[in-house]
């Protein structure tokens, strides 16, 4: 068994389902148990390797079916590279599934222009979601997305450099085409983020320092990192069997705004985005961050995002054409989550969670859901699925095709409808 989980995450894609097959077979045989749940959990937010992330399509996959996941939906940035796979991995295993790419937009001539929205790196550039692409669009979503990476990775190089300057005094060096691609799966059409980067950096700094109080001096010290002290903790302890993820969040946290450059050529305009969606029958989602702590893996310092113009945020998302909102149940208080869910229903917006896996560290599993005001974030994924058979076989079938919006005056008869689809064999 142990084998054939190392080999979820084998660079060789056929390897990969290979494992698959072959604990699926030792799931059937008894020898493996799922994790016991004791509630129909969903997720429609989990990221792979073709973006950032210690799992490959198939392992997400595995790994969300081992943990009780009834549902399971693959989200990496800039890429649909590992959807097919994901998808062959969820038929394996018999996990539903539904598939989407997270992306940054640029809302420049928006009333959103300038704003700090939902974005801890740069204002006026906010993070949206493209859910529920139907499976014939694929190529067109790649061949769309494909020009966006190679500008990131314009700057990427860029951001090296800029590492570098900052690092040059003590005999560090990273070399974006040594330490940094492969490490990524660029080369079959996933995308090179900053966090790429930083676990490469995260590599080098282990390397110089090693793991423990003299890494963590050196990042308070030299490169003068603040750390909270559960992170603190965390990374002076070397037997810590996720240390390179917590380094990784520490630097992402503190570190990214020393050497950043902004996003420009590589972020599509809003209008754009929004026009991809509509053609290709997919779901387009504004991904709600609202004013947060310090996130659970340690990513994102306390800082005040949208919540103080919500009112704004909703009257133009709209405008835009948005047709969803997505968000975290364990991302936000219940305060701020109520509030949301009010300016969804008053903007008839359909609601979409996933909890954002890209660590180690993170469970699959909400255990947010079970309160009973996000029952409706259950129905929400099942009529995704529903959606995705829908309109993998016929545009016009899709949840808000000119056709679906003929046909439903009313939001939740839409979505009981499409979870019908989604339920049914």
């Amino acid at each position: 068994m142990n084998e054939f989980i190392e080999q979820l995450n084998d660079y060789d894609k056929n390897k990969r389902l290979s494992a698959v097959k072959s604990l699926s077979r030792l799931y059937a045989d008894g020898k493996i148990k799922k994790q016991p749940v004791d509630f129909e959990y969903v997720n429609n937010h989990i990221h792979t390797t073709y973006s950032f992330s210690p799992y490959s399509p198939s392992k997400a996959a595995w790994m969300a079916f081992i943990s009780g996941l009834s549902t399971a939906g693959i989200m990496d940035h800039d890429s649909v590279g590992g959807i097919r796979e994901f998808i062959e991995a969820g038929r394996i295993i018999n996990i539903a599934t539904t598939v989407g790419m997270e992306l940054r937009v640029d809302m420049s001539g928006t009333r959103l222009d300038g704003k700090k929205i939902n974005n801890p790196d740069q204002d006026g550039v906010a993070y949206v979601a493209m859910h529920g692409i139907p499976h014939g669009q694929l190529d067109k979503v790649s061949s769309f997305i494909k020009p966006y990476q190679n500008e990131r990775n314009k700057r990427n190089k860029l951001m090296v450099k800029n590492i570098n300057a900052l690092i040059k005094d003590y005999e560090i060096n990273l070399d974006f085409e040594k330490d940094v691609l492969p490490i990524s799966m660029f080369n079959d059409g996933g995308t090179v983020t900053e966090r790429h980067i930083l676990y490469a950096l995260s590599k080098r700094l282990i390397s110089r320092y090693g793991k423990g109080k003299k890494l963590v001096t050196f990042l308070k010290d030299s490169l003068r990192i603040q750390i909270v002290p559960k992170l603190e903790q965390l990374l002076t302890d070397d037997k810590n069997e996720y240390y390179d993820y917590d380094l990784l969040g520490v630097l992402k946290s503190d570190f990214v705004e020393m050497f950043y450059i902004p996003a420009d050529k590589e972020c599509p305009h809003i209008t754009d985005f929004i026009r991809l969606c509509d053609e290709t029958g997919s779901i387009s989602a504004y991904a709600y961050l609202g004013d947060v702590g310090v996130s659970v893996t340690g990513d994102k310092k306390k800082q005040k995002y949208e919540d103080d113009y919500l009112d704004l945020l909703f009257e133009e998302i709209t405008r835009l054409g948005f047709k969803a909102v997505t968000y975290m149940p364990s991302r936000n208080t219940k305060e701020q989550l109520l509030r949301v869910r009010e300016f969804c229903d008053r903007y008839g917006l359909f609601q979409i969670s996933g909890e954002d896996i890209n660590s180690p560290r993170q469970k699959f599993i909400c255990s947010a859901l079970k309160d009973e005001m996000f029952e409706n974030l259950k129905d929400a994924a099942w009529a995704l699925i529903g959606h995705e058979k829908a309109a993998s076989s016929d545009l016009d079938k899709a949840m808000f095709s000119p056709a679906s919006n003929g046909k439903f005056m009313d939001l939740n008869d839409r979505i009981g409808y499409y979870k019908s689809i989604g339920k049914s064999e």
